[in-house]
């Protein structure tokens, strides 16, 4: 008998996480369990509640009556800022279950034209990079064999978006501690301001997103051998520009497509045959982007 699946997605009360959360139950067995994670009790439950109740419709069932067919959605609080809640989650779901086959880096802090970043910088990096790397330490050591995780990223984290003086800050690192490193220094420059007249990009997603495909590619290259052996894939991906109200306040997103239709690809890389040449790299609608000019 095979045993049961369990995936999570952080970030996953709204837009995409919760549009991964809602295919991840439809693709999944009746067996399976997927956590839906967020930072706060009310918005969980509530999502929670909202992909149930689609799960139900799309069974064509009552949202009363537990679909029979598609996994459980599982809500659970996990505020990826909180330095010990990626470790406590993980020793949760290794108790609960024994290991992990899907997980989804989503969670994000989304920043508007008017924020300044010298002064969002420290909980911007706390959530979208520190809280990364903090998941997948926790998290990777608990893939079962044929696991997959993924971190959601964007196209702007290459070489190709930052100054090649740069270039060296993420290029051939080997640990996720060199990585933190580098994103603190950063951090840093942004706060008392010698980013601004140096070479960094001004908008601080670029440096962030680098920094997340750069932690994927430090890890792969610890695990790379054990991995091919046991069927993981550990890789970044970008869902493309998608409509939402906060890709909206940046740009004109009216013709993009919706966090459902976004997720598609997302969750083939997650739950289809994984090509060997995805391992440790950002992937986008099946295609590598390279990492490099």
């Amino acid at each position: 008998m095979m045993t049961p699946r369990v995936a999570l997605v952080t970030g996953a009360t709204q837009g995409l996480g919760l549009a991964l959360v809602q295919g991840l139950a439809r693709r999944m067995n009746a067996a399976d369990t997927v956590y839906l994670t967020g930072r706060d009790a009310t918005r969980v439950a509530q999502a929670a509640e909202t992909a149930q109740k689609a799960q139900a419709a799309s069974a064509g069932q009552t949202a009363a009556v537990a679909p029979a067919t598609g996994a459980r959605v599982r809500g659970e609080v996990f505020d990826v800022a909180d330095p010990e809640a990626a470790a406590r989650l993980a020793g949760l779901l290794r108790d609960r279950h024994g290991g992990v086959d899907v997980v989804f880096g989503n969670a994000v802090m989304r920043i508007g034209p008017a924020d300044d970043p010298g002064a969002i910088v420290d909980t911007y990096t706390q959530v979208n990079n520190f809280g990364t790397t903090r998941l997948m330490r926790a998290f990777a050591p608990l893939l079962r064999d044929g696991g997959r995780l993924i971190v959601v990223a964007s196209s702007l984290g290459t070489l190709h978006h930052l100054a090649p003086v740069l270039h060296d800050r993420f290029d051939g690192l080997t640990s996720l501690e060199e990585v933190d490193e580098q994103v603190a220094a950063w951090r840093d420059a942004v706060k008392d301001g010698s980013a601004r007249p140096g070479a960094w990009p001004g908008f601080i997603n670029i440096p962030s997103k680098i920094a997340q495909v750069a932690a994927v590619r430090a890890l792969a290259e610890q695990r790379r051998a054990e991995d091919a052996r046991r069927g993981i894939l550990l890789a970044s991906t970008c869902p493309g520009m998608i409509n939402t109200p906060t890709s909206a306040l940046w740009w004109d997103v009216s013709g993009a497509p919706t966090p459902d239709r976004a997720a598609v690809p997302l969750l083939d890389l997650a739950l289809g045959d994984a090509d060997p040449a995805y391992y440790g790299e950002l992937v986008r609608f099946g295609k590598v982007l390279p990492w490099r000019p």
